[in-house]
């Protein structure tokens, strides 16, 4: 009799250990193919922890030489204007609206791609002859998913002062569809520059722009403040408030993507 419940006794311990060793649950799981789609052992699947990389085009406005030859401001539209123009001169500086351009725009670049965005320019350069139909263009074919157009503004009034932000027309025909993330994008930027102190005339719907009616993806521009003004020209130019201007920009930007 005992030596049969020493038997018995081996033959359960045994079975305890294969049954351990052949782990039915997880035969369960792989049967199912539970385990290959994240299930493990009655585990939730797992989210991917991988954020999308995001592509961002930043279009340094204008170039060395205008180009007066005429292009259609829309796809299908008669009107027509300059493929694209040199833009405005700093009173105060002398420098040339796409030397400024193209600066501010540099230092955009690098906070963007230090936030961990991907990054692409429509120019490096000032000797370009891109017009601005082809600078939208080139975004749509990137399938980029946010384009920031780089500007500064000139009036006869040289009291006037402020950055502006542009957005695509709400009712356009051409760019309805691109119009809420565009406005999203720019309303975010506008929070961010207020909080940081920067002077904002505020956000304005634009139908006429060819950069505009071009895109295909949603769009802001920004005036960067008045060429015009003799201490905002200085300012636009100093690489401190360069900097925390790109800086603003680039928050609003990022905060718009956390939305995506």
């Amino acid at each position: 009799m005992k030596k049969y419940r020493v038997l018995v006794t081996i033959i359960i311990a045994m079975g305890i250990i294969l049954i351990g060793q052949s782990n039915p649950i997880n035969k369960f799981y792989k049967s199912t193919s539970l385990i290959s789609k994240g299930i493990n052992q009655g585990e939730e699947v797992k989210e991917d922890n991988k954020e999308k990389k995001f592509l961002i085009c930043i279009d340094p406005g204008h170039q060395s030489k205008g180009d007066p030859n005429p292009e259609s401001v829309a796809p299908d539209s008669s009107q027509k204007k300059a493929r694209v123009s040199s833009g405005a001169t700093g009173v105060a500086t002398k420098k040339p609206e796409y030397v400024l351009n193209l600066e501010a725009s540099i230092v955009l670049k690098h906070i963007l791609e230090g936030k961990g965005y991907e990054v692409i320019m429509t120019r490096e350069t000032h000797d370009v002859n891109i017009s601005n139909a082809e600078r939208a263009t080139l975004a749509n074919e990137k399938n980029v998913d946010m384009v920031v157009r780089i500007h500064a503004d000139s009036l006869n009034n040289s009291s006037k002062t402020g950055a502006s932000i542009l957005i695509p027309g709400k009712n356009s025909k051409y760019t309805s569809s691109i119009y809420e993330d565009s406005s999203k994008c720019a309303e975010l930027i506008k929070n961010s520059m207020k909080s940081n102190g920067i002077e904002l005339n505020g956000i304005f719907e634009r139908d006429d722009l060819t950069g505009f009616n071009w895109s295909k993806v949603p769009v802001v521009l920004v005036e960067m403040g008045f060429l015009s003004n003799y201490n905002e020209d200085q300012m636009m130019s100093n690489p401190e408030y360069q900097r925390k201007l790109m800086q603003t920009i680039a928050d609003g930007v990022e905060e718009y993507f956390k939305t995506k």
